[in-house]
C-alpha cells in the first residue's frame, strides 16, 4: 500500500518539523513549502492526500491557498492553522472550503485526529452497503431534492459545522445522518440529541459528563455526549432551546475542541463534528437577545435548508408508495393497501404543516380505518383542503398507477397558469385561489421558470 503524502505550508521551520515528526509516526510522508508560491508549484507537480497551511504566509495567506486548491485540486482536503482564539479567520477558511482548522499552539492529539480523519478513505457517492445506509436517504425525485442530495455529498467531504434549517417533521435528522454517513467519520458514532428535551439543571452533565462525587447523586463517573461522539458526529437538534449559560459553554467546547467534565480539574480533547438544526429562525433569536451571536456564526458556517413537503408536491406519490411499503413490511398490514385517485389528489392538495411526519401519521391512521384494503379520501381524515383539488383532478390520468404518476411538475405549472389567467396575472389573488401564500407562489414560479 502506498503511503499517504501530506504537504505542510508554513514559514516556521520548527513547526514544520514538529508536524513532519507527527506524520512520520503515523506512517505518512511529509513535504514542506515555506510560502504560497512554492505550495502552488508543488500542487501542480505532485499529488497530495492532505495539505496543512498556516494562515499567514510571506507572500499571501492561507485563504488564497484554500481557494486555489478548491479550484485546481478539489479532491484534496486542506486544513488551516490559526492563531489561538482567532475564530474569525477559522470560520473564513471553512467557508472558503477548508476541511478543518487547528489552533496554535498546536495540540498534537488534535492534529493527529485531524490527519487521521482527513486521510481516511471516504465512502463512495452511491455506496449502499448496509440496510442502515439505505434507510437514511432522502425520498424524492424533484429538482429541489436532487440539489439537496448533491449539497449533502459535498458537505460530507469536510468538517465545517453545518446548520440545518427546516420545519418540524421535514427530515432534518435524516439529512444530518446522510452528511455523517457519506463523510470520513461514517464508521464512528452518530449521536443525536434534542436540546429541548434535557432539563436545564442536567444539561452540563449530559453534554460534558461528570466525575464521581462532583454533586449530589453523582455516584460514578459519567461520559458526556461530546465524549460519546468522539471521532464521530454530534447532532444538536433544536439548538435554539439551549439556555444562554449553556450556549457559552457549548461555544467554548466547539472553539477549543476540548471539554471539562463537571467536577474535573482539567480539560479533555475531543474530536467531534458538530451538526445542528432548528425549525426556528436563529437570526431573529439573536436580534432578540435569546441566542448568542458568536455561537450562531460558529455553528452556521454553512446553512442547509430542508424544503417543506408542500414545496415538493411532485414527491408526495413517491412518499405514499414508500410509506405504504414500510407499513406492510413491518407486519402491520396483511398486504399493501391501494390508494384511490381522489385520496392521492387530496394528499397532493394538502399543505402538510407537519410535513413528512404528518404524512406518516395520516397513512398509518388511514390503513387502520380503510375497508377492503383500499384507502379512500374519507379514510385520510384531512383537517383542511385549501388547495383546489379539482384543478389537479382534471389533469390526472384516471388509470395511472401510483408508481407511474405522470409529470406532476407539468400539472402544477398548468394549475398555476390557469390561476394566473383567471386573476389577470395578479399574483396575490392567484396565490389565494391556489391556497398558497404569496411567498410559496413566488417559489413555485421561480422553480417552474414561469416569467
Amino acid at each position: 500500500m502506498t503511503a499517504k503524502k501530506v504537504l505542510i505550508v508554513d514559514d516556521e521551520a520548527d513547526l514544520c518539523e514538529l508536524i513532519e515528526i507527527t506524520l512520520m509516526r503515523m506512517g505518512i510522508n511529509a513535504q514542506s513549502a515555506l510560502n504560497l508560491t512554492d505550495a502552488r508549484l508543488l500542487f501542480d507537480n505532485e499529488n497530495f492526500d492532505l495539505c496543512i497551511t498556516d494562515m499567514r504566509l510571506p507572500d499571501g495567506n492561507g485563504i488564497e491557498l484554500v481557494e486555489y486548491v478548491q479550484q485546481q485540486h478539489p479532491e484534496t482536503p486542506i486544513a488551516v492553522l490559526t492563531a489561538h482564539g482567532n475564530m474569525e479567520s477559522a470560520v473564513r477558511a471553512l467557508k472558503a472550503g477548508a476541511f478543518d482548522f487547528v489552533s496554535k499552539p498546536v495540540d498534537i492529539q488534535i492534529l493527529r485526529n485531524l490527519i487521521a480523519t482527513a486521510t481516511s478513505k471516504l465512502p463512495q457517492k452511491h455506496q449502499n452497503n448496509s440496510d442502515k445506509t439505505i434507510k437514511n436517504t432522502i425520498t424524492g425525485r424533484s429538482p429541489t431534492i436532487e440539489t439537496l442530495r448533491k449539497t449533502i455529498f459535498k458537505l460530507a467531504r469536510n468538517q465545517a459545522p453545518v446548520f440545518i434549517h427546516g420545519e418540524s417533521g421535514s427530515g432534518k435528522e435524516r439529512v444530518a445522518r446522510m452528511i455523517h454517513q457519506q463523510g470520513a467519520r461514517c464508521k464512528q458514532a452518530f449521536v443525536p440529541v434534542n436540546c429541548g428535551a434535557i432539563p436545564a439543571e442536567l444539561m452540563e452533565s449530559e453534554f460534558f459528563g461528570h466525575i464521581k462525587g462532583s454533586f449530589s447523586g453523582a455516584h460514578a463517573d459519567k461520559q458526556g455526549l461530546f465524549q460519546a461522539a468522539n471521532g464521530g458526529t454530534l447532532f444538536l437538534d433544536e439548538i435554539a432551546e439551549l439556555p444562554l449559560n449553556m450556549q457559552v459553554k457549548l461555544l467554548r467546547a466547539i472553539q477549543e475542541k476540548s471539554i471539562r467534565p463537571v467536577g474535573a480539574t482539567g480539560e479533555i480533547p475531543v474530536d467531534t463534528r458538530i451538526l445542528s438544526a432548528s425549525h426556528k429562525n436563529l437570526l431573529t433569536l439573536v436580534a432578540e437577545g435569546r441566542f448568542r451571536e458568536d455561537l450562531y456564526y460558529r455553528i452556521n458556517v454553512i446553512e442547509l435548508t430542508v424544503p417543506a413537503l408542500r414545496e415538493r408536491v411532485e414527491d408526495i406519490p413517491l412518499f405514499v408508495d414508500q410509506l405504504l411499503d414500510t407499513l406492510t413490511l413491518k407486519g402491520a398490514l396483511p398486504q399493501k393497501p391501494v390508494i384511490e385517485k381522489n385520496a392521492l389528489i387530496a394528499l397532493m392538495a394538502y399543505p402538510f404543516p407537519g410535513n413528512v411526519r404528518e404524512l406518516e401519521n395520516i397513512l398509518e391512521r388511514a390503513t387502520a380505518l380503510c375497508d377492503s384494503n383500499t384507502i379512500t379520501k374519507a379514510d385520510l381524515q384531512l383537517k383542511q383542503n385549501p388547495q383546489p383539488a379539482e384543478e389537479i383532478r382534471t389533469i390526472h390520468h384516471s388509470n395511472t398507477p401510483l408508481e407511474q404518476t405522470m409529470d406532476l411538475a407539468g400539472q402544477e405549472k398548468t394549475s398555476i397558469m390557469q390561476a394566473l389567467e383567471k386573476t389577470r396575472w395578479n399574483k396575490t389573488a392567484a396565490a389565494k385561489l391556489l391556497g398558497l401564500s404569496l411567498r410559496q407562489l413566488r417559489y413555485r414560479l421561480q422553480k417552474l421558470e414561469i416569467e
